[in-house]
Parts: C-alpha cells; structure tokens; sequence
C-alpha cells in the first residue's frame, strides 16, 4: 500500500517522468542542469507544465461538482443550519470554489446581502482561498499527503473558530449599509444536462487558466531564482525553524503580495528546498492568498473599519498559530 502511495505521490502528482523527461531534453541540446541557467530553465519549464496540468484537471472536476451547487440552491442550505455546523459547512464549502481571495469576496457579499449569519459568510471567505481542493492535491504533490492534510485541516480550523468568534462579537452593524439593502431574488434552480455541466466545467477551466496563468509564471519565475541562485545559508538563516521571527517575518511579507494559491506554491517549494521552516512556508502562503493587500481594499469596501480590523487580526494570529505548530512539528512529517 505504501508503494502505491508513493508511487501516485511522485509519478501521478508530482510527475517525476516529467521532471526527468525536461533534464534529459534540455541536456540533449547542451544545457547543464547542474548549473544556474540550466537549472532554472529546467525548473521553470517543470513546473509550469506540472501546474497548468493539474490545475486543470482539478477545476475541471472541482466545476463539474459546482454545477449541482448553484448560488440560490447553497444559500438555502446553508440556511439550514445553525451555531458551528453552519460554520462547519461555510468553511467545507469554501473548500470546493477554486477562487482567489477578491474573487471569493462578491460570493461573500451575495451570501451576506441574503441573510446568511455574518459568521458563517466569514468561515466561507477565510477558506475559500486557503483551502481548496486544488491546493490539496498540489500541496500532495510537492510536501506529501501529510502536510497537506495538515494545511487543509488547520486552514478550516482558522476559518471556523474565526467565522464563530466574529458571530459571537455581534458586528453585523459593521457590514456596508449597500450590503444591507440589497434586494435578493429568488431566479428558481435551472436544470442542466450531462453536456450542460461539462460545457460549464471546460468554461470555467479556461477562464481560470486565464486569470491565474500570469501568478503561476511569475511564482514559478520567482521560484526558479530562488531554487538556483540565492544561496541555501541565506534563507536558512532568515526563514530557518530555529529563528522565532521567521513565521511572523513571512507573513508580514506575504500580505502586500497578491496571488492564488497555485502561483505560491512554486515559491514555497523553493523555500523548503533552501531549508526554510515549513511552517515559515506555510505561513506565507496563507498570509498571500488570505490577507493579500488588493483584497482588503476589496473587503474595506464591503465591512466597515472595526470589523476590518478584527477580521485582519484572527487570521494573522491564526496563521501565525498554525507556522509556530507546523515548525515545531515538522520533524514528525517531512
């Protein structure tokens, strides 16, 4: 069992034979791999092939479950539950919209302009971003089925207990008062055929490819740079688990950045080969794709400053929590 695991780990999503098919083509017309240009060619033609690949196969999967889900129908589910479970199933809802944070923001002022309880519109805008089921089988595919696991596992966490912390503080007054006044109709559910839901599906393939193949480029880029020129000493001694800065440190520096997930994780994965901390990884990737600086501004306009400021406050110290745990533990599951 353990072989077939490791065998899907590496062959299936991390596409070993890709890897090794790119060095011995980039070999064969004379680059050395070894070197630095060679080796970031390598990397970044690797990785941007492997991304692209499983990125959409996921949306396409990820849609195509989406399409028995529409707005008004996951409003009225949503709206049969109550206290935690409802913050339960916001966050696992979350989970299955493969959208970047100001994306995941109209979701989140449609589901507050219905009456959704704020806390519950909060668990589905804290996870929606972190904690895809796209970024779980890419985060298998680079730091293993454990890790990812973890993340996702800590990632719903911090949008539960946030979700219910928010409820329990009674900030609803602090929703924008357009927000408030929206008149919501009920269109009714539209039935969809067999080929319906796979046209949907391959749309949004396309569109999502389009929206984030720009972050996925540069990540890699960036990735690329990291992984064969700044020096392993440099970031070991910066974002190395023995330093108690270096989860703070990366999440400050992942909030002005704007990106999805699957253009963070190449830097990520650069990092942990440099010998970062992994939950100093972790941590930046979180603080990017939840607290990016576009989405806040994006959010300013939709709550207002108080509730602003709380909700910025649970998910740092949240993610904050989760690179402490992560670094500490990292021993037990690299």
């Amino acid at each position: 069992m353990s072989q077939i695991l490791l065998f899907f780990q590496d062959q299936i999503l991390g596409m070993r034979w890709l890897n090794e098919l790119i060095g011995s083509i980039l070999t064969s017309i004379g680059l050395n791999i070894d070197e630095k240009i060679g080796g970031m060619l390598h990397f970044f033609i690797y990785d941007s092939i492997k991304i692209f690949i499983l990125l959409s196969v996921l949306i396409y999967i990820i849609s195509y479950i989406q399409s028995y889900f529409p707005p008004e129908k996951t409003k009225k589910i949503l709206g049969r539950f109550y206290g935690i479970w409802a913050n339960i199933l916001g966050a696992l809802l979350g989970t299955v919209t493969p959208f970047c944070s100001c994306s995941s923001i109209p979701i989140f002022m449609g589901f507050t302009s219905a009456g959704l309880p704020l806390g519950v519109t909060f668990s589905f805008l804290i996870s929606s971003p972190m904690v895809d089921l796209g970024a779980l089988i890419l985060l298998m595919s680079i730091f293993g089925w454990k890790v990812a696991v973890l993340y996702v596992i800590a990632g719903l966490i911090i949008s539960v207990v946030g979700g219910r912390l928010i409820e329990k503080l009674g900030m609803d007054d602090q929703v924008a008062d357009f927000i408030k006044q929206t008149d919501n109709v009920d269109v009714g559910f539209v039935s969809l055929t067999v080929k319906d839901r796979r046209n949907f599906a391959k749309e949004q393939v396309i569109e999502t490819v389009k929206k984030v193949s720009i972050y996925i480029f540069v990540g890699v880029a960036i990735g690329s740079v990291i992984h064969n020129v700044i020096p392993e000493h440099w970031i070991q001694s910066i974002l190395g688990d023995h330093n108690f800065y270096s989860v703070p440190l990366a999440t400050v520096v992942g909030v002005p950045m704007y990106a999805d997930i699957f253009g963070t994780i190449p830097i990520a994965e650069s990092l942990l080969l440099k010998g970062a901390g992994l939950g100093t990884v972790l941590s930046f990737m979180m603080a990017v794709t939840t607290l990016s600086l576009p989405s806040m501004i994006m959010l300013s306009k939709a709550v207002k400053r108080k509730l602003m400021i709380v909700f910025v406050a649970i998910v740092t110290v949240g993610i904050i929590s989760v690179g402490f745990m992560f670094n500490i533990f990292s021993f037990l599951l690299m």
